[in-house]
């Protein structure tokens, strides 16, 4: 969330920078700015008012000692009546602020200067490209779908009978891969510094909140009424929660985790390529990095999470690229993302498989997430994750970039993870 003392400070810059992610945010500013001006009027006069209600409480005592009964019962009700006014405006005040509150939480972050303009993906930049500069399929490849039929591998009929469309069933060599990918993501993610974590896989409303899923994102959210719970889209919410309401010690920045954890999204499909098979589910398995720094380090701390996730694809053998997002392309809580994406050869087209992002501010405001700087000043942190990796467009490309007439090669970092080398 925007804090309010930047919106006061340069309200023409956060309008003219939120016109990059094409977001008009004057109307919402200029609320924004009024009720803090009514909640801040009605503070001032009910202060006021409660300085007059001292000073006649004084006098009272005075007249009374005086024997000037009449007087003081008079000074009495002119108490009463400053009192009944000071609730008054405290009531006001109060609902100024939860109004204030409301109109904030719909403004998305600032973009980082070295966010491009743009309305969608297409306008979205190459910063790199890396891994085999050609993938060489054998006569007769097959994308991932068939080859998991072939092989045996993922039922994605059998998850539709069990729950439904985007539910697969991982089984055989299939399940062993997938173990295999989250157990080398994770000691990859820890070999790095980042501290594992086990967290949990529903939330609350207030962690939602938190992240900024909630209230800009709930209708991608499985939600589980009786509870009022929210099924985790991804590992960020309930990691980067943590820290929710904590005060750090200038000492205890930098915070790493990482976690996996099963993610739950009702994205909308629509029939086609584009999302047939693992290309897009509404359960799927991810790792996740977080980091908490404080402001001069975390874009220093991005690059960092970037060259971390670029040498994850690259132990796979996999041909990919970078992209920075564009200002239409970026979620409503990032101030810079980059997107990790691989090639699939047998589809012809690049899939998605990891976000890197800096929040900035954005989160900690939400989370009340600050640390001790070292004047001893309370500061908001800067949050930041990235998927390393989200499994389903993983496995998508290294089925079909590594299939050959006799079977599906395993990369050979995880073959220690997997216990066999091809798939067959």
């Amino acid at each position: 969330m925007i804090t309010l003392k930047a919106l006061r400070d340069n309200p023409e810059e956060i309008v003219a920078k939120l016109k990059i992610k094409n977001f008009d945010a004057k109307p919402i500013v200029d609320k924004v700015l009024e009720l803090d001006a009514m909640r801040r009027s009605f503070q001032q006069e009910s202060d006021a008012l409660l300085a007059e209600q001292k000073k006649k409480a004084a006098e009272i005592g005075a007249l009374m000692k005086q024997g000037l009964k009449d007087a003081a019962e008079a000074a009495k009700a002119e108490v009463a009546a400053l009192k009944t006014r000071s609730s008054e405006l405290l009531a006001k005040g109060e609902q100024a602020a939860k109004d204030l509150e409301a109109q904030l939480v719909l403004l998305p972050n600032t973009p980082y200067k070295l966010v491009p303009p743009g309305k969608g993906a297409e306008d979205n930049i190459v910063v790199k490209m890396g891994g085999p500069e050609e993938v060489k399929l054998p006569k007769g490849a097959l994308p991932h779908w068939e080859l998991a039929k072939k092989y045996d591998i993922i039922d994605f009929d059998l998850g539709v009978k069990i729950t439904g469309a985007g539910f697969p069933v991982y089984k055989g060599k299939g399940a062993r891969l997938q173990r295999a990918l989250i157990n080398f993501f994770l000691d990859r993610n820890t070999a790095a510094g980042y501290q594992e974590t086990e967290p949990p896989v529903v939330v609350n409303a207030a962690s939602g909140f938190g992240t900024g899923q909630l209230p800009d994102k709930e209708a991608q959210m499985y939600y589980v009424g009786l509870d009022d719970f929210y099924l985790v889209p991804t590992a960020e919410v309930p990691v980067t929660n943590i820290f929710r309401d904590v005060i750090l010690e200038n000492s205890q920045l930098p915070q790493k985790l990482t976690a996996y954890t099963p993610c739950f999204r009702r994205e909308a499909g629509s029939y086609g390529k584009d999302v047939r098979g693992l290309n897009r589910l509404h359960q799927f398995d991810k790792v996740e990095i977080v980091r908490i720094e404080k402001p001069e380090n975390s874009y220093a701390a991005l690059d960092e999470m970037i060259a971390h996730v670029e040498s994850l694809v690259n132990a796979l053998g996999l041909k990919y690229r970078i992209l920075r997002l564009c200002g239409g392309d970026m979620s409503f809580t990032s101030a810079i993302t980059y997107d990790f994406e691989l090639w699939s050869a047998a589809q012809g087209r690049w899939l998605e498989i990891s976000s890197v992002s800096n929040f900035e501010t954005y989160q900690a405001n939400r989370l009340h997430c600050r640390y001790r700087d070292e004047n001893g000043k309370l500061q908001l942190a800067h949050t930041l994750n990235g998927s390393s990796l989200a499994l389903p467009r993983v496995v998508a490309a290294l089925l079909e970039d590594n299939q050959t007439e006799d079977g599906i090669i395993i990369p050979e970092v995880l073959r220690p993870y997997t216990g066999f080398d091809k798939i067959d």
